[in-house]
């Protein structure tokens, strides 16, 4: 693989993670999120088949390949399945979308400013693109404190957890096969509690809105 082309296709697997990762945080309807976080698995999938086409390692295509299975496959079938029966909107969040979106902007100047230190230590056309998951780390960590919906949250915890596999990858396109699976099926394990938690929440309390929960414990 030539420099060029390898410059183009991280920059472009960068970006689908960062347009995906505000997509993430615009749009309020559950089914629509879901979508986008996975297409946003493909992307980090293909991100680390590009380190792997460029270090030529069986362990990177092996974890882009396991990437892709769990972030864009299994990871989204849960949470379809633990949307059947909660509400199909974000109705009521925080920030609202102009206010979410400046917030994006103002995220990922301050990704960018953060991350020259590190950049600086071993430029490459890799760590180059560590700002954008930065800026995905720091989008997830907005998701989940502005939203209500316990379904919400979980999607604003896995977008925070993409952002972080992508600066791993970024970082040291060496990252043990077994550390990604490590970290995968600490991911899975995390979903799966939180799935039978938000079911439980729904049959005990009948919904997942946290202000209705806390007005119950206020009562």
């Amino acid at each position: 693989m030539s420099d060029d082309v390898y410059v183009q296709l991280v920059d472009l697997a960068g970006g689908a993670l960062l347009l995906t990762a505000v997509l993430i945080l615009w749009r309020r309807e559950l089914a629509v999120i879901i979508r986008v976080f996975a297409v946003q698995g493909v992307a980090l999938g293909a991100l680390v088949a590009v380190l792997a086409a460029r270090e030529q390692t069986a362990e990177l295509w092996v974890s882009a390949a396991g990437i892709v299975l769990l972030r864009a496959g299994a990871l989204p079938a849960l949470l379809r399945r633990a949307m059947r029966h909660a509400a199909r909107r974000e109705t009521r969040p925080m920030v609202n979308v102009a206010a979410s979106l400046l917030a994006a902007a103002a995220l990922t100047l301050l990704a960018y400013a953060v991350s020259r230190p590190l950049v600086a230590l071993a430029p490459s056309p890799a760590t180059q693109a560590i700002p954008v998951g930065v800026t995905v780390v720091l989008i997830g960590f907005f998701v989940l404190v502005t939203r209500r919906r316990a379904l919400s949250q979980i999607v604003g915890f896995l977008l925070l957890d993409n952002g972080i596999t992508a600066v791993g990858f970024l970082t040291t396109a060496s990252v043990g096969l077994v550390v990604e699976l490590g970290m995968s099926l600490d991911v899975l394990l995390a979903v799966l509690v939180l799935g039978i938690l938000t079911a439980r929440m729904r049959e005990t309390f009948g919904g997942t809105d946290l202000d209705e929960l806390r007005e119950l414990r206020d009562s």
